[in-house]
């Protein structure tokens, strides 16, 4: 099966950690719902005040879906500066190198 990674990666002010955990988890059970989303990594940098996070999912249109919805979502929470990549993934070498496929 071809998988579509999809990466965000933007300015945030916190908070971190469990605190972040603790404040999101709605937003986390959002997610984990979503259409085609096979996992996601939250990602942090509190040092560069910056966070996001690395999605998995099973279909390039799932990925594309998500990625505008998430984009509306973060612009009107006041975030700027979104960086949102797409990727496929090579399936064949990410097995060999224990991805969670």
């Amino acid at each position: 099966m071809a998988h579509t990674l999809l990466q965000f990666d933007f300015p945030f002010p916190g908070p971190w950690g469990a605190e972040m955990a603790a404040g999101l988890g709605g937003l986390a059970q959002d997610i984990a719902a979503e259409p085609g989303l096979v996992w996601k990594i939250w990602t942090e940098n509190e040092a560069g005040g910056r966070a996001g996070g690395i999605y998995v999912f099973d279909n390039p249109s799932a990925a594309e879906a998500y990625r505008e919805k998430h984009s509306a979502r973060l612009a009107a929470f006041g975030v700027t500066g979104i960086v949102a990549r797409t990727f496929d993934v090579n399936t064949e070498l990410s097995g060999i190198t224990r991805a969670p496929l």
